[in-house]
């Protein structure tokens, strides 16, 4: 049972503050459905802006099938709270409603990675989980999730963690989807955006959870949501993912025109 309700922290400002709007807006992100949904183990997709990234994240929503549970897995931007905090009974709310925690899937993850505490704290003003469940309630309204938001950078954790997911989520009779929110690349120009992504990109292509940790700290690529992705991979592996697909890729820069100054954006499903 959930004790508590995580209130939006930016509805209105990344995504429309009124349900039929935020409705409208999803389901034109979501539009181009395929007509063969993927059972998915995982997948990575931005959290800026509707108006920068929603086209992207629209782009690999519309091509998974959602199953009934959850695990989002976010970088903690604010710098609050625990470096790997996670609500297990909290229920979150958005403009479409309200979106349940699951307990059962929390409380074993809780039980078999210690590292992981029970906060709130480092999800009150973090926006990078909740621009992900109006995608999902829209395609899934039966959904429950567990959210995690990752504050270190240390391999051998974030490898943990993701050892951690899967054997929870082996020991599960329902299937859990596990995503990765992250932008890429920030804040510097279009053309190195791109090239820096693309290294990174190809090591998540290669399902390379070491790969990709290493080419962002030796590449200075400021993908703020390597540590879930690289978590999010160890655990796809361990649950024998086999291959990655680079659904959507973008910049700030395709919308606003301004290519001196850009944040990069890449959808990819892993299965």
């Amino acid at each position: 049972m959930t004790s508590a309700v995580r209130t939006p922290a930016v509805a209105g400002k990344f995504y429309p503050r009124r349900a039929e709007e935020l409705r409208r807006e999803v389901q034109e992100y979501t539009s181009a459905a395929e007509t063969t949904r993927i059972a998915a183990i995982g997948c990575i997709v931005p959290h800026a802006g509707y108006m920068y990234s929603g086209h992207v994240a629209g782009a690999v929503y519309s091509r998974l099938e959602i199953p009934r549970r959850a695990i989002i897995l976010c970088p903690n931007h604010t710098g609050m709270g625990h470096p790997l905090a996670v609500m297990t009974r909290a229920s979150w709310q958005t403009p479409l409603g309200e979106v349940a925690a699951d307990a059962e899937l929390g409380a074993a993850l809780l039980q078999r990675f210690p590292s992981l505490h029970e906060d709130s704290a480092a999800h009150r003003a973090e926006h990078a989980i909740e621009v992900q469940l109006p995608f999902l309630q829209m395609r899934r309204p039966d959904l429950s999730f567990v959210p995690i938001a990752v504050g270190t950078s240390d391999f051998d954790v974030l490898r943990e963690l993701g050892e951690a997911l899967a054997d929870v989520i082996s020991s599960q009779t329902e299937k859990s989807l596990i995503i990765a929110s992250s932008d890429m690349n920030h804040y510097e120009s279009d053309a190195v955006t791109r090239v820096k992504d693309h290294k990174a990109i190809e090591r998540v292509l290669a399902l390379d959870a070491r790969g990709l940790w290493e080419v962002v700290i030796k590449q200075d690529i400021s993908m703020c949501g390597f540590g879930p992705a690289t978590a999010m991979l160890t655990a796809a592996k361990r649950l024998g993912a086999t291959s990655a697909t680079l659904v959507k890729y973008a910049t700030s820069g395709d919308v606003s025109g301004d290519r001196e100054m850009v944040v990069g954006y890449a959808g990819i499903i892993v299965e």
